[in-house]
């Protein structure tokens, strides 16, 4: 293998000198950019097991019945949603190590809120809805982060939707309507399937930016730093993932007797 930065290295392969720092850059530049969204994937991966353990374990305990009802109930649902609205305007205020334990805070706080899963569906279509969701996620994420077709004008309409479907649900609340509730479920399969394969893309397009950003001007790179765009990007696959999740378990999801 040729040493790039070796300048008594062979130039083979119809590569010349010129050439050989580009091809250098561009090697560095891709290995960064996988080790970025490597780092992405492990993150939100460690998030949704660590929610998925303290789910399991408090359904198994017998505190998910008191986490259905009562205070505890909109104190355990409302807690993560506050953390998120916290991390997404509150990045630039807070460090890394805090954004970073905000996000395991999120990640158990969402485990004892899904812990009352269990009390409604069966432990193994839960699983199977799990694993099937992780596949799903999987081949749409490699299609946002593979494809050369720019879907960042999903954008928009994906956020509206997300703003139907809270106004759907709502709306269901007070009107209870079994068709209403499939129609939204399907739709919020849909829509935050598309935004895993949108927000792939953005967060790779993120990552080439600010790279090239830097090059030109070395102060961006305290302006974003690579951790605080590490734990934000895991924190936009996560919800992803447990959205879709969700909204898939009411077409798969198996009601207990």
């Amino acid at each position: 293998m040729a040493n790039w930065n070796d300048n008594r290295a062979r130039q083979g392969f119809g590569v010349s000198p010129s050439q050989t720092g580009d091809v250098a850059g561009r090697t560095t530049f891709d290995a960064g950019l996988r080790e970025h969204m490597l780092s992405i994937y492990n993150y939100m991966a460690s998030g949704v097991l660590l929610t998925g353990i303290v789910a399991l374990l408090t359904a198994r305990s017998g505190l998910a019945v008191q986490f259905a009802q009562g205070p505890l109930m909109w104190i355990v649902a409302l807690s993560p949603l506050a953390i998120v609205f916290a991390m997404s305007f509150g990045r630039n205020k807070f460090s890394t190590t805090t954004l970073q334990a905000m996000f395991w805070g999120f990640a158990v706080l969402m485990g004892l809120s899904l812990s009352t899963l269990f009390l409604v569906y069966t432990g193994g279509s839960i699983a199977a809805t799990f694993f099937a969701t992780a596949g799903a996620f999987a081949g749409l994420s490699l299609w946002g982060y593979t494809t050369k077709k720019d879907i960042s004008a999903w954008g928009s309409f994906l956020i509206m939707g997300v703003i139907g479907l809270l106004v759907a649900m709502v709306v269901n609340m007070f009107i209870g309507s079994q068709t209403l509730d499939l129609v939204v479920s399907f739709i919020g399969v849909l829509i935050f399937a598309g935004l895993t394969a949108y927000d792939t893309q953005r967060l790779k397009q993120e990552y080439l930016a600010v790279q090239q950003a830097r090059m030109t001007n070395p102060s961006v790179a305290a302006a974003y730093p690579a951790g605080k765009m590490v734990v934000m990007g895991a924190l936009s696959l996560y919800l992803d993932f447990i959205n879709m999740f969700l909204f898939l378990l009411r077409f798969m999801g198996v009601a207990r007797d």
